[in-house]
């Protein structure tokens, strides 16, 4: 019967220590097959005494063979071993089997007969044993304490660095501590023993208590199972964040709820409170008295008009009735493409003469109840200068009728450069896209075909440069033509061009004044481009005076030049300019300058003349123009005067277009001489300044029957 007592022969309770195959420590001999891990004291074990010392160091009688074995580990002094284990050191050891029972096996292998406390039967023994293995000698803990709990890889280090007394000194088994974590899960330089290290030192096969226990501690065991208690599970809402979320939902529903419920019942109840009447004091509220649109004109004839401009005297005496006005009153007008239903300002340069600005329409504005075009030293398109140009082309048309301008021109009259203008064209032809004027103007020509409808006029003495007439009255009946069997062109007539000159006279400095060219472009031309003097007429010759330019090769020009006032610049003060006309071959033109006419050009001094025929006063609806620019082709260029000027302006204060009563015509589709349509067929043209050339071209039908037909590309480009 075992001494120590059933189950264990050491008194600790049952079922707290599991059995482990002891092992032959620093011996190179292999037990017998059936029992490998016996140790050479097992086979005398009737005196009931676990030995130590036998176990490492006792004979063997079985024949020994070579293993491979582990280096040996030494003796060392062993500190005084601590009373009792501490809190997080796992209680839960592995034992090696002993003499009728169980030890812990971190004590498996401690010499218990040098120590004075050998196994025996004896009660005392017993109680000594026990008191050692329950913390009293130093030996072991106490097992009825032990808990079931995991604890940290800190605290089975520490337990492994722990020393247990046999006579002053500690030996450190390798199997001391089987929580070793794996190879897996430590550090070479720990040097730590697990059982992956033992059986790959020692031939040993199996065993199912060889495997590592499950609750040994290893160091990722705290990430794998954590413990729910170290985690704060408290829940506070009132913090930044959640005062934000919550501020963040009660806005969100708040809006949503005003704007499906609030909004509509507020609109609700305003509708039943509000007094229902007219416009007045709703400034949202359509009427027929303010306009949706402040461009928008409901009318040819401007409101602010006053009703002594409504009537006229036409220069033969007729009354003339206002059938157009703009009188500009309304400040921070726009005239962009769109912006207003008669005028438009142009995005352009004007290449035909080789202007040295850009028309842009940021240029043209209403200000102090003006017109402005202002022109400025600004680098834009590869130019240095900036103004601008308004046109009623394809919009705003009249034919025949007086056609007036109140008007300060820009800069100085004594200074020479700036070229500011206000005149008519034909609208076939639109001013600044060349292919448009191209075989058009200056043409004005009678129904017949003849040498002055050819290219040149057939001279080949370089008097014309002219491509000949796009369209005149002898075509086919299916040609491209806006009204077949009559001439038409894009003809001109200048109200103004202002210049300056010197006035004569041996008086030093030498006095310049600004002056304005009055003038009518015709084509074909007279030879020596000579009109008949004798039906023209000026009325005050010590005021104006007959142009001495009449023309060159692609243009003749019937011009009068009238003197003017320097006070009638840059806004300091205004003067009306004006010309009324009758359009035909018997027709003629009177210009103005104020309230006095300056000349007259009768249309019989454009008559039959060599081998051209009748040139004619205007008969084409006529588009007006406003701009101001600058070209070496028209005047010397004072830039050192001119600098200290910058920017000008050539400011109009209205224009006005009175008629015949029963001749009234403002639309660019007068009967019989309708333009619109022509220009939609070829709207490409007439959109695109950069052409420059309209072909006329033969081409043959799918019915193999010729006619013509007009092609228009570019020959070249203007950048």
């Amino acid at each position: 019967m075992d001494p120590l007592g059933p189950g264990n022969g050491s008194g600790h309770p049952p079922n707290r220590l599991r059995k482990t195959p002891t092992l032959q420590i620093n011996s190179q001999v292999q037990r017998e097959p059936s029992n490998p891990f016996a140790d050479a004291s097992s086979s005398s074990s009737n005196n009931n005494n676990i030995s130590s010392a036998s176990t490492l160091a006792g004979p063997s009688p079985i024949t020994p063979r070579a293993l491979i074995s582990p280096q040996q580990r030494t003796f060392s002094p062993s500190p005084a071993p601590a009373d009792s284990l501490s809190r997080n050191e796992s209680t839960e050891r592995l034992a090696v089997p002993g003499p009728g029972g169980s030890l812990p096996r971190s004590r498996a292998y401690v010499d218990d007969s040098q120590s004075g406390y050998p196994y025996s039967t004896s009660q005392n023994q017993q109680q000594q044993q026990q008191q050692r293995y329950s913390g009293g000698g130093g030996y072991g803990a106490d097992y009825t304490s032990f808990s079931s709990r995991r604890t940290s890889w800190s605290s089975d280090a520490a337990s492994r660095h722990a020393s247990y007394g046999y006579g002053g000194y500690t030996y450190s088994s390798p199997f001391d501590d089987s929580r070793v974590p794996s190879r897996a899960g430590s550090s070479d330089d720990e040097g730590g023993i697990t059982t992956q290290t033992v059986t790959e030192k020692f031939a040993i096969f199996p065993d199912g208590d060889l495997i590592v226990y499950p609750h040994d501690v290893e160091k990722d065991d705290e990430l794998h199972n954590p413990d729910p208690n170290d985690k704060e599970r408290k829940c506070d809402i009132w913090h930044k964040r959640g005062i934000t979320n919550i501020g963040a939902l009660i806005f969100l529903i708040g809006g949503v709820l005003t704007l499906f419920i609030g909004y509509p019942v507020i609109s609700y109840i305003q509708g039943l409170t509000s007094i229902k009447g007219g416009c007045a004091g709703d400034p949202m509220c359509i009427d027929v008295d303010i306009p949706l649109l402040k461009n928008i004109r409901t009318g040819l004839i401007d409101p602010d008009t006053p009703k002594s401009a409504m009537k006229k005297k036409s220069a033969s005496g007729k009354d003339l009735e206002l059938v157009f006005s703009d009188e500009f009153n309304l400040d921070g007008r726009t005239f962009f493409q769109e912006d207003d239903p008669y005028l438009q300002a142009v995005d352009i340069w004007y290449g035909v003469t080789q202007d040295l600005e850009w028309y842009d329409p940021d240029a043209v504005t209403t200000k102090n109840g003006k017109l402005e075009l202002r022109f400025d030293a600004f680098q834009n398109h590869y130019l240095n200068y900036r103004s601008g140009m308004v046109q009623s082309w394809n919009q705003m048309c009249f034919t025949g009728g007086r056609l007036e301008a109140s008007i300060s021109l820009p800069g100085r009259g004594d200074v020479s450069g700036l070229w500011p203008g206000f005149w008519a064209m034909g609208n076939l032809g639109r001013p600044g896209y060349p292919a448009t004027t191209d075989g058009m103007w200056p043409y004005s020509y009678h129904d017949k075909c003849d040498a002055g409808i050819t290219a040149n006029q057939s001279d080949p003495g370089g008097l014309s440069f002219l491509p000949g007439m796009k369209l005149p009255a002898c075509t086919c009946d299916d040609a491209d033509h806006p009204t077949p069997g009559k001439s038409r062109t894009s003809p001109e007539i200048d109200v103004i061009e202002a210049s300056v000159h010197a006035l004569h006279g041996e008086k030093k400095p030498i006095n310049v004044i600004g002056d304005v060219s009055q003038s009518c472009q015709v084509a074909p031309f007279d030879v020596w481009y000579m009109p008949d003097y004798d039906f023209t007429e000026l009325y005050d010759p010590e005021i104006t005076i007959m142009n001495a330019y009449r023309g060159g090769v692609y243009q003749q020009a019937i011009s009068g030049v009238t003197n003017l006032n320097n006070n009638w610049y840059n806004g300091k003060e205004y003067q009306v300019y004006a010309f009324d006309y009758i359009p035909g071959d018997k027709g003629e033109i009177t210009w103005y300058v104020g309230k006095e006419k300056s000349w007259k050009l009768d249309a019989r001094a454009l008559g039959p003349n060599g081998n051209v025929g009748q040139r004619i006063i205007p008969r084409e609806p006529m588009a007006l123009i406003a701009n101001l620019g600058m070209s070496n082709s028209f005047a010397a260029l004072n830039l050192t005067g001119l600098a200290p000027l910058f920017p000008a302006t050539m400011r109009i204060d209205y224009i006005r277009i009175y008629q015949e009563k029963d001749k009234k015509s403002v639309t660019c589709d007068p009967p019989g001489m309708e333009t619109t349509d022509y220009i939609r067929k070829h709207k490409d043209v007439y959109h695109n300044p950069n052409l420059t050339t309209w072909y006329v071209l033969l081409s043959l039908s799918h019915s193999h029957s010729l006619h013509s037909r007009f092609f228009f590309f570019p020959t070249s480009y203007v950048q």
